[in-house]
């Protein structure tokens, strides 16, 4: 078990806990309605604002999305700190689970793949997190557009990838947990931009709620690598490092050489577990012992 474990949890932990706290301070400043509040006028009065207590007369304007809710500060300053570091997490967990597949003898396209989408969506939350949709709509859109699709596909295809790398029986009841909150995923992000597109009130309100169960159901699934995590070893940074060695054609010394063979002939590893699984190294020493 190595610390790396840490880094999914705390990224779904910090990620989750710190968008809900975005919400309970705009809720608390008048700048969204709370969710539970499902009733909706076309304009206000100006109220008194009552510190502590939510707003009572609220416009489409006042619906809690996710970005409403990280428009105004001070909760857009907490909003911006949470794209900012949620990101470069999102980038090593991104890079750790491309070095641990490729550790598995399993180097294809549907890992770099995975790599890419997932580098694309830490790229769209910076631009959602330090673009405001009040301040540059198009900027955070743009950014909006490129996080919640890249982020979709990054969980279709680690998906895919659990179930190739899969040993045990309990890895393959993870990857069906994770099939399962792929399709919650799916779902929500469907009917919240369905929904969001009508200018009914309580269509709009659904939407943000979809919104958030998207958002959560990622993050989630971002915090379930702690389970391959705990066989992350310096050989895995290795494995990706000599991969991307041998992709780019560049000519390795035979010490490098000899350590990569090496590494080939190792057993495999379960997914989830530091044992190694049954295959026979067919190295010359063990043919000459049979």
């Amino acid at each position: 078990m190595t610390a790396w474990i840490v880094l999914p949890v705390s990224l779904a932990a910090f990620s989750i806990t710190g968008i809900w706290i975005v919400y309970a301070m705009a809720v608390m400043n008048h700048h969204v309605c709370p969710v539970e509040n499902w009733s909706y006028n076309v304009t206000c009065t100006e109220e008194l604002p009552r510190p502590g207590f939510p707003k009572t007369c609220c416009t489409l304007q006042d619906i809690p999305l996710i970005s409403k809710c990280g428009s105004y500060p001070p909760e857009s300053c907490l909003f911006s700190l949470i794209g900012n570091v949620g990101a470069f997490m999102v980038v090593m967990v991104c890079f750790l689970r491309y070095a641990q597949v490729i550790e598995h003898s399993h180097h294809c396209w549907l890992n770099t793949s995975a790599l890419v989408s997932g580098c694309t969506n830490a790229v769209g939350l910076v631009m959602v997190g330090n673009f405001q949709v009040d301040h540059s709509k198009s900027l955070h859109y743009v950014g909006a557009g490129v996080a919640f699709p890249a982020g979709l596909l990054f969980v279709c295809l680690q998906c895919v990838l659990t179930y190739r790398v899969a040993v045990t029986a309990l890895d393959y009841w993870m990857a069906h947990f994770r099939v399962a909150l792929v399709l919650g995923a799916l779902v929500s992000l469907v009917l919240s931009g369905i929904f969001f597109i009508h200018e009914s009130f309580i269509l709009q309100h659904a939407a943000a709620i979809c919104e958030w169960v998207f958002t959560v159901d990622i993050l989630v699934f971002y915090g379930t690598f702690t389970y391959e995590f705990g066989t992350v070893t310096t050989e895995t940074m290795m494995a990706a490092l000599q991969q991307s060695q041998h992709g780019s054609g560049v000519l390795m010394d035979p010490m490098s050489r000899a350590s990569t063979l090496g590494g080939a002939t190792k057993g495999l590893k379960s997914p989830g577990g530091s044992s190694t699984s049954t295959h026979l190294n067919c190295t010359p020493e063990s043919i000459a012992m049979l």
